[in-house]
This record gives structure tokens, sequence and C-alpha cells, in this order.
């Protein structure tokens, strides 16, 4: 069988049975996509209290101030920001759940190639090819 060149390795060539021997080569790192994951609902998790907070903000603004059109429309804004925040906090928490089945199936997928390659290996270690 002849060599398979590998973008990266040193020497740019090896067998298709070396590859098969040094699992390292077929490994990929979850870290990334669990970090992301991990930032992602440390947002949803800040994102948390904003709503009672700007619900505490503005408590008593309204009372007493008869028909200010401006300070109605206060209220109209804060809704529509409580509105943001809470789709805010669904797609991190969306976002995260994802990033964490990404890293999943990266390793699910490691495996498979890691498998495939078994029969390689073995008629390397062999010597038949």
């Amino acid at each position: 069988m002849g060599a398979v060149a590998v973008v990266g390795q040193p020497g740019g060539r090896q067998r298709l049975s070396d590859l098969a021997g040094g699992g390292d080569v077929l490994k990929h790192s979850d870290g990334a996509w669990l970090r992301a994951a991990g930032g992602a609902e440390g947002m949803c998790t800040h994102l948390g209290p904003v709503t009672s907070e700007l619900e505490t903000a503005h408590e008593g603004l309204l009372a007493g101030t008869g028909g200010l059109t401006a300070l109605a429309e206060l209220g109209a804004v804060r809704e529509s920001w409580t509105r943001r925040f809470e789709a805010a906090r669904g797609e991190c928490r969306a976002l995260a759940g994802k990033l964490r089945d990404v890293a999943r199936a990266q390793g699910e997928t490691n495996e498979t190639v890691r498998s495939a390659f078994g029969p390689v290996a073995s008629a390397g270690r062999d010597g038949t090819r």
C-alpha cells in the first residue's frame, strides 16, 4: 500500500496503518466546545436577575405622574427589554446545549474513526497489506 500525505505531519507522509496506531493523531479536544458552553451558561446566569432588577428600578416611577406620556411609554420600553432579556437567556441555554452536543458528537466520531482503522492497523502489524 502506498503512503498517504497527512497535512501537518512531520515529513508530510505516513501510511494509513501508521495513523491507526497513533491514537493522538485522530483525537480532538472537547475543551474549547465545553468552555464555550460554559460561557453561554454563564451569560444565561448573568442575565437571570436583570428582569427583577429592572422591575425594582422602575417601582413607583409611574405613581403620581398623572398623564405624563413619556413615563407611560417607559413601561412599554421596559416590557420590550424584559422580552429581549428572556429571549437572550433562551438563546444562551439552547446554544450551551448545542455546543455540548458538538463535543459529544466529535468524541463519538473519533471513536468510530479509530475503530475503522483497526483492521488497517492489524494488517500493518501482521505485514499483510
